[in-house]
C-alpha cells in the first residue's frame, strides 16, 4: 500500500509558496475577484491608518496654529482648521467601514466559493480514478481530504489572506511617510523590520514540516473513526470496544502531540517579535523626541511617527497567527491538489458509445494482468460468451475469476490481450456506454442510504414504479417489499443495515434488473446467503438469462450446473472448460470440487 508522502525535512518555505503558486493557477477562473477582494483590503488599510496622520496633523494645528501645514491649504484660522480635519476624519472613517465590508463579503465568498469547488473537483476526479487507487488508501484519509483539508484553505481565506495583504501594504504605506518625514527616524523605526521577516521565515521553515505532520495525523484519525464506525458490529461481536477505545486514544494523542510540536514553535515567535517591536518603537519615541525638543522636527509631525511607529510595529505580532493558518492552508492545500493532480491510468478515450442494440457477445483474447506488487492475476486467457450464453467462472479464491471481471468493467486494462463486445474492442468505446450495457451484482452488496425505491432505481432514477416493482418481481423481492409497512419508501440505512442479507442481495439483483443490461454479472452473488435466497436467485436467473449474456462467478457449483460453459480458473489460467456433464466426465478439478461438495470426496473415481 503506497503510504502519504512523508513531511519535508528541509526548508519548508519553498514548498509553502510553491503550494500557494499551485493554488493560484488553480483559482484563475476567480481572478477577478481575488482583484477585487485584494484591491478592498488594501484601500481599507490605507483608510485604516489615516487617522494617526490626521491626529500629528491636528497636533500641528494646536501648536503651530496660523503656520501649520492646513493652514497652508487655504484654511486661516485653527477653528476653520479643525473643523476640516474633522469633516475629513468623518470621511476616512466611513469609507474604512465601507471598504471593511466589501472585502469581507468578498474574501468570504471567495473562500466559500472555492471550497465548494476544490470539494466538488476533488470529489469528480476521484471518481475518475482507477479501482487500484481505492484498494491501496484509506478511506479516511480522502473524506479529511476532501472535508476538513478543504475547511482549512476556508478558514485562512476567510481572514488570513486580507490579514497577509494588509501588513505589505501597512508597512509600504507608513515606510513611505516616515521616510517623507525624517528618514533618519524612518531608518531607526524599520530596523526590528529585518528580524522579524527572518522570524517569520524561520518559523516557517520550523512549522512546515510540522503542519504537515498534523494533517497526516487528522487523516489517520479520519480513517480510524471511519473504519470503527463501519465496523461497529464486529467490534460488538468481538467485545472489542475497550481495545478499539484505546486504539483511537492513541491516534487522537499522536494528533494531540504532533498540533503541541506545532503551537510550541508558532508560540515562541509573539514574544521574540514583541521585543523587536519594542526597540524599534523606542527608538522612534527618544530620537524623534530629541529632534523636537531641538526643533529639528516639527511637534505634529513627530506626533505622527509615534502613532505610525505603533501602527506599523504592532500589528506585526499578529503575523505569527497568520502565518500560523497559512502553514496549516498550505499544508492542506498540498494535500488537495496532489489528489486533483493523481493520474487516471485507465482512459476514458472512447469516444464512440457501442453500437445499438448490444447483443452482449463477449471475447476474452489472451489477456495478461498482474496486481501492482503482487503476484496475483490471470495469464494468457482467451474466453468466448456467445451472446445470450451463460459462461460460469469457477476455482479457488484468488485464482483469477473476480480479475476477469474487473477487466471486463474496466477498473482496469490488461497488460496484454484485450476484450470484445459484439467484436468492438471495449477500450475503443465510451466508458458509459460499456458500463451501462453491463449489470454487476457482487457479493458484498452496497445499498446507500435512503429508501428501497431509491435503490432499486439507482441506474434509472427515472424509472417508474411499474418499472421498479417488475423488477422486484423477478429478484423475487417484492414479497418481502410488500410486506413492510413502507413498501417501497422504507428507508434501508447506511449500507442497508435494516434489511437481511438476503434481502440486501435481492435488492441489489432487482437493481442491476432494472436497468436492462445486455450482460448480467453475478460475482458470488449467492455464496453468503440463506437457502430460500439462493434458491430465489436461482429462479429469477432462469427468467432473465433468455436473450441476455450471464457471467456468472460461483463457488456452489449446484447453482451453475445449467451453464452453457463452465471455465475453470486455476492459477490465473484456464484449466478446463466445458459444460457440466462433460467436465464431470473429464474428471479433473471441477469434478474433484463436484464431489467435494456433494458430499461424495471419498468416492473411487472412474477408472
Amino acid at each position: 500500500m503506497p503510504q502519504a508522502p512523508a513531511p519535508s525535512t528541509g526548508s519548508q518555505a519553498p514548498s509553502s509558496f510553491a503550494a500557494l503558486a499551485r493554488l493560484l493557477r488553480y483559482a484563475r477562473g476567480y481572478r477577478r475577484q481575488i482583484i477585487a477582494a485584494t484591491t478592498c483590503s488594501i484601500i481599507n488599510k490605507l483608510f485604516d491608518i489615516a487617522p494617526e496622520i490626521l491626529i500629528g496633523i491636528a497636533i500641528d494645528v494646536v501648536v503651530n496654529q496660523d503656520t501649520s501645514f492646513v493652514a497652508s491649504l487655504g484654511f486661516e484660522t485653527a477653528q476653520q482648521q479643525i473643523i476640516a480635519l474633522g469633516t475629513l476624519t468623518f470621511f476616512i472613517w466611513a469609507g474604512e467601514s465601507l471598504f471593511e465590508y466589501l472585502f469581507q463579503i468578498l474574501w468570504r465568498n471567495l473562500a466559500q466559493r472555492l471550497q465548494a469547488d476544490l470539494r466538488q473537483d476533488a470529489y469528480e476526479h476521484a471518481q475518475r480514478l482507477d479501482m487500484s487507487f481505492f484498494e491501496q488508501r484509506s478511506s479516511g484519509q480522502l473524506v479529511a481530504t476532501m472535508n476538513d483539508d478543504v475547511n482549512q484553505l476556508e478558514r485562512f481565506l476567510d481572514g488570513g489572506a486580507n490579514a497577509m495583504i494588509q501588513v505589505v501594504v501597512t508597512i509600504l504605506a507608513v515606510g513611505a511617510v516616515f521616510f517623507a518625514i525624517s528618514p533618519l527616524v524612518a531608518c531607526l523605526a524599520f530596523t526590528p523590520i529585518p528580524v522579524i521577516i527572518w522570524g517569520t521565515f524561520f518559523f516557517q521553515r520550523k512549522a512546515g514540516p510540522l503542519y504537515a505532520d498534523v494533517r497526516e495525523k487528522v487523516g489517520d484519525l479520519s480513517s480510524r473513526l471511519s473504519n470503527n464506525l463501519g465496523g461497529i458490529a464486529t467490534i460488538k461481536s468481538f467485545t472489542a470496544e475497550q481495545r478499539e477505545a484505546e486504539r483511537l486514544r492513541t491516534s487522537s494523542e499522536a494528533y494531540v502531540e504532533a498540533n503541541r510540536k506545532a503551537i510550541r514553535v508558532s508560540s515562541a515567535f509573539i514574544p521574540v517579535i514583541r521585543m523587536a517591536i519594542l526597540a524599534g518603537f523606542l527608538a522612534t519615541f527618544t530620537v524623534g523626541g530629541m529632534m523636537a525638543l531641538e526643533g529639528s522636527l516639527n511637534v505634529g509631525a513627530y506626533g505622527v511617527l509615534v502613532f505610525l511607529t505603533q501602527r506599523l510595529l504592532w500589528p506585526l505580532t499578529g503575523l505569527a497567527t497568520v502565518i500560523d493558518l497559512f502553514e496549516r492552508a498550505m499544508a492542506s492545500t498540498r494535500r488537495i491538489l496532489d489528489l486533483l493532480e493523481e493520474p487516471v491510468q485507465v482512459r476514458d478515450d472512447g469516444k464512440q458509445p457501442l453500437t445499438a442494440p448490444v447483443r452482449g457477445d463477449v471475447a476474452f483474447e489472451r489477456l495478461s494482468f498482474q496486481y501492482h506488487n503482487s503476484s496475483a492475476g490471470i495469464q494468457d486467457i482467451s474466453l468466448k460468451v456467445p451472446a445470450g450464453h451463460t459462461l460460469a467462472l469457477v476455482g479457488a479464491t484468488g485464482s483469477g475469476k473476480s480479475t476477469l471481471i474487473k477487466l471486463l468493467m474496466r477498473f482496469y486494462d490488461p497488460a496484454k490481450g484485450r476484450i470484445t463486445i459484439d467484436g468492438t474492442p471495449i477500450d475503443t468505446v465510451s466508458m458509459q456506454s460499456l458500463r451501462q450495457a453491463i449489470g454487476l451484482v457482487s457479493q458484498d452488496v452496497y445499498l446507500f442510504e435512503g429508501s428501497i425505491r431509491e435503490n432499486i432505481a439507482y441506474g434509472r432514477p427515472d424509472a417508474s414504479d411499474a418499472d421498479i416493482v417488475a423488477a422486484a418481481r423477478t429478484a423475487e423481492a417484492w414479497e418481502f417489499i410488500e410486506q413492510l409497512p413502507d413498501g417501497l419508501d422504507t428507508l434501508v440505512g447506511e449500507r442497508g443495515v435494516r434489511l437481511s442479507g438476503g434481502q440486501r442481495q435481492r435488492l441489489s439483483l432487482a437493481r442491476a434488473l432494472l436497468k436492462d443490461p445486455a450482460i448480467l454479472i453475478l460475482d458470488e452473488a449467492t455464496s453468503a446467503v440463506d437457502n430460500e435466497t439462493e434458491a430465489a436467485i436461482q429462479r429469477s436467473l432462469r427468467h432473465i438469462r433468455h436473450n441476455r449474456t450471464v457471467i456468472v462467478i460461483a463457488h456452489r457449483l449446484s447453482t451453475i450446473v445449467d451453464a452453457d460453459t463452465i471455465a475453470v480458473i486455476d492459477g490465473g489460467k484456464v484449466a478446463e472448460t466445458g459444460d457440466h456433464s462433460s467436465l464431470l466426465a473429464e474428471d479433473g478439478l471441477y469434478a474433484a470440487q463436484w464431489r467435494v461438495q456433494t458430499g461424495h470426496a471419498d468416492q473411487p473415481q472412474p477408472a
